[in-house]
């Protein structure tokens, strides 16, 4: 009879412990999920533990042909593995921008502890842009309002996902010749943006801003420095600017050139130097936005929205023009600007994460197609060998193709391919 009593014990305690341990089990999960909608912008721009990356998972020459959830789950568990936690999209007029905030609540709910946020982007162009009409670039496009209508409802229907909204990209910037607007565009747009968040018809914990070149931002040319883009510093959230040392090896090509006392170098000294001198011309870039922003809103932050480094051109940045573009300089800035961009604790939306073969479908050896730091079968460049040493990315793989180095980890075949500065 004891033993029977105390059996029963046993069983009532193991019962009792279950209860328990499901109530803390289910209070984890709730409170985990309460974390996703409590952590805000403010809470991962700048955070080093929130690496942020420009993702485009189109693998077609085509953006008419839309990345599956399936697919887009492959890259979003590739990215989440290189601790990249917050990624930015260009649009959401295509089906990808949708598919990818349903394939990350997807694997939340596979997996409760899987983290990752998105910087939506709304598209912004001018009346007649990619039309055989002349832009006309001081009235806007007739479909911006329903680009921002359709990000505002993705962000009302995934508020734990949505952290940010960019109103366009480099749609201020003058080279932008097919589609840019004024700022007084961007400013309304904007401006609607952060009304709705006082009517709580948005998040007001969203963060409004618009991605564009440092220019754009008041860090180059005055004659960008107006009254509308003062307002439109005083409106967004934060300043998201984008900075490209690599298209300057082109067009402003002074830091780029070999001086002439680093003649008697080695070739990998000289390119080792060269890409010195493109990470401090990022770095001043950035001071001049983050100076001409303080002098109009003083505490404004300022993140970078997009840089990256091509790994093959055969234009004006291939070995016939300013020799910049290889694997070995793209990993060696990747590697340069995350330091320095965590050493200032400033957030940097690298771009992008896979090469997109649609961008310049004409020409696929173009520079554009070509910013990836995987290719499009999922091959890792330079800049990710370690990790792929480090077996970060085993298991995972990309349309069936396991993660696996570029040149098949072969250092002296990589170095066959990169040149010095021209003189």
């Amino acid at each position: 009879m004891v033993l029977m009593k105390s059996r029963y014990k046993h069983i009532i305690l193991v019962v009792v412990l279950s209860f328990f341990y499901a109530i803390n089990t289910s209070s984890q999960t709730i409170s985990s999920s309460t974390n996703y909608k409590q952590l805000t912008a403010k809470d991962i721009l700048g955070n080093p533990n929130y690496l942020a990356l420009c993702y485009g998972g189109y693998r077609t020459d085509t953006r008419e042909v839309a990345s599956s959830i399936q697919q887009i789950k492959e890259d979003l568990k590739i990215m989440s593995a290189m601790n990249i936690k917050l990624i930015r999209t260009y649009n959401v007029h295509f089906e990808e921008a949708g598919n990818l905030l349903k394939a990350i609540k997807e694997l939340r709910n596979e997996d409760a502890n899987f983290e990752m946020y998105v910087m939506l982007g709304a598209w912004i162009d001018c009346k007649n842009a990619w039309t055989d009409t002349k832009p006309d670039h001081d009235i806007e496009s007739e479909r911006n309002e329903k680009e921002i209508e359709t990000a505002v409802e993705l962000a009302n229907k995934y508020p734990e996902i949505v952290k940010i909204i960019a109103v366009g990209n480099e749609a201020m910037v003058k080279w932008a010749e097919n589609y840019y607007v004024q700022p007084s565009v961007i400013l309304k747009w904007v401006n609607h943006l952060q009304d709705l968040k006082k009517t709580n018809k948005l998040s007001k914990d969203l963060w409004i801003t618009s991605s564009d070149d440092f220019a754009s931002w008041g860090g180059g040319d005055k004659s960008y420095q107006t009254k509308d883009l003062e307002d439109l510093i005083k409106a967004v959230d934060y300043v998201s600017m984008h900075t490209y040392p690599y298209h300057s090896t082109h067009y402003n090509s002074k830091f780029w050139k070999l001086p002439i006392s680093e003649n008697s170098l080695l070739d990998v000294e000289k390119v080792n130097a060269a890409m010195v001198r493109a990470q401090e011309f990022a770095e001043m870039q950035y001071k001049n936005v983050k100076d001409y922003v303080a002098t109009v809103s003083p505490n404004k932050p300022v993140h970078i929205g997009e840089t990256g480094w091509a790994s093959s051109s055969d234009g004006l940045y291939g070995n016939q023009g300013s020799k910049a573009s290889d694997e070995y300089k793209q990993g060696l800035y990747y590697k340069s600007i995350r330091k320095w961009t965590a050493k200032i604790g400033i957030s940097c939306f690298f771009f992008e994460a896979f090469d997109e073969i649609w961008k310049d479908k004409a020409n696929d050896k173009g520079s554009e197609n070509h910013f990836g730091l995987f290719t499009v079968d999922g091959k890792a460049k330079y800049a990710l060998w370690n990790l792929v040493d480090a077996e970060t990315f085993k298991k995972l793989k990309r349309d069936g193709n396991t993660i696996e180095k570029t040149f098949s980890g072969n250092e002296d075949l990589l170095m066959k391919t990169v040149f010095s500065p021209p003189n």
